[in-house]
């Protein structure tokens, strides 16, 4: 990093404590706290609350934490391209995805990145169920979420946008909800984890609740029920526009979609360096998408 106060402010995030990063750095808890304190006074803002349960960033220091893994990422890049250490990446790249993106927006930009990149072992496993990177199964995930553990080095790759929507069969069957109250009479589909809905709309956001109409862990069954006819969801648009597009299924509550802090990320463990394969896929990933734009 440019700074060792910034640097310094980027280990204690990512150990999630201030002692565990004077553990790590063979250093007094004292010392650290006095060097934090030095930079927020420099700074003139908090940069992180300090409290005996947890660790949390100010808007400032997520703005500054955020910048920061932005610059250190673009100067290893930089780096690796100066010296040529990309042209030799090999090793192992162990990736998980949810299964639904990965197969439709991950899995057709592999062929490519491995053409580009023939040493590099890859290992793709797709699955809707949290992947812990801690348990050490897996190099870099793909999450979409709202958050993102502070403790991961997250890249942002677009935004999941999500409506609500249904098959015109079950609207013309059950009919087609007006207002958010009309969903207590209507079938909802979702995974056991969906539900209630965070949706914006009608000057806020509000949140939906209820129970499927089936219970489910897999995202792909509730896409397909809906397309089948047999319930509204809330799916996200890199999943069902083109079903949007031909006609299988149609948005219903117009003026309400999903919260629009869940975002696409490409997420790894924190290290002194980040090997380049990891960086090679994730800018490949990035270059090769369109910034997930649906």
């Amino acid at each position: 990093m440019f700074d060792p106060d910034y640097d310094l402010f980027v280990h204690i995030i990512q150990a999630g404590s201030i002692s565990a990063a004077a553990r790590a750095r063979g250093a007094s808890v004292a010392g650290l706290s006095k060097r934090l304190s030095r930079l927020e006074e420099r700074l003139g803002v908090g940069l992180i609350h300090r409290t005996t349960r947890r660790l949390a960033l100010t808007v400032p220091g997520k703005e500054l934490y955020d910048a920061l893994l932005l610059l250190g990422a673009s100067l290893e890049g930089v780096e690796d391209r100066i010296s040529g250490r990309h042209a030799d990446a090999s090793g192992p790249l162990r990736l998980t995805a949810p299964t639904s993106f990965g197969r439709m927006h991950v899995v057709p930009h592999l062929p490519a990145f491995l053409e580009r990149n023939p040493q590099i072992d890859l290992q793709i496993d797709l699955s809707d169920e949290f992947v812990d990177l801690r348990e050490g199964g897996h190099d870099v995930a793909i999450r979409i979420a709202a958050t993102i553990d502070l403790q991961l080095v997250s890249y942002r790759l677009g935004t999941s946008r999500r409506v609500l929507c249904a098959a015109p069969g079950y609207l013309a069957r059950f009919g087609v909800p007006q207002t958010l109250a009309d969903l207590k009479h209507h079938r909802l589909l979702a995974t056991e984890s969906q539900l209630p809905w965070h949706l914006e709309g009608g000057g806020g956001q509000v949140v939906q609740d209820g129970r499927s109409h089936v219970r489910t862990n897999s995202s792909e069954v509730v896409r397909e029920l809906a397309l089948e006819g047999c319930g509204i969801a809330l799916r996200s648009l890199w999943d069902v526009s083109a079903a949007l597009a031909g006609g299988q299924l149609v948005q219903v509550l117009p003026d309400y979609q999903g919260s629009q802090e869940v975002g696409i990320f490409a997420v790894h463990l924190p290290g002194p360096v980040v090997p380049a394969r990891f960086r090679l896929f994730i800018e490949h990933l990035k270059e090769n998408s369109g910034g997930f734009t649906f």
